[in-house]
């Protein structure tokens, strides 16, 4: 019944404005908004909808992974949009925040409202 249906996922924040001007304007990702939803178009134009809850709490686990090619490269540009990486016991990380341990170098950031994003090398 679903299997031919286009989901998209969807993760709430609570600032939809704060979350709009990180999205696309510190990622640079192209984002609409629409009946007070915000929506990113990610790779292949994969809707992801943001809205807002009143009640919100951040995700305790990552809810955007983004793929690079260098990841050095990555930090060192999303640093210089201001964005921090997160540090977390139990990863060996550099000192830019990126864990080179087990699966692929991966650094975590998180959105204005907290939810953890990353940047992973692949």
């Amino acid at each position: 019944m679903l299997g031919s249906s286009k989901a998209f996922s969807g993760f709430a924040v609570d600032d939809l404005d704060r979350a709009r001007e990180f999205y696309e304007g510190t990622l640079g990702l192209e984002v609409s908004l629409d009946n007070g939803l915000l929506t990113l178009h990610l790779a292949a134009k994969r809707p992801t909808l943001v809205y807002p809850k009143h009640d919100f709490a951040p995700a305790t686990y990552t809810i955007l992974n983004f793929p690079v090619e260098n990841i050095d490269a990555a930090v060192d540009e999303l640093t210089g949009r201001g964005v921090r990486f997160e540090r977390y016991d139990g990863f060996d990380q550099d000192e830019k925040g990126i864990s080179r341990g087990e699966g692929p170098p991966i650094a975590w950031f998180t959105d204005p409202a907290g939810n953890i994003l990353s940047v992973l090398e692949m």
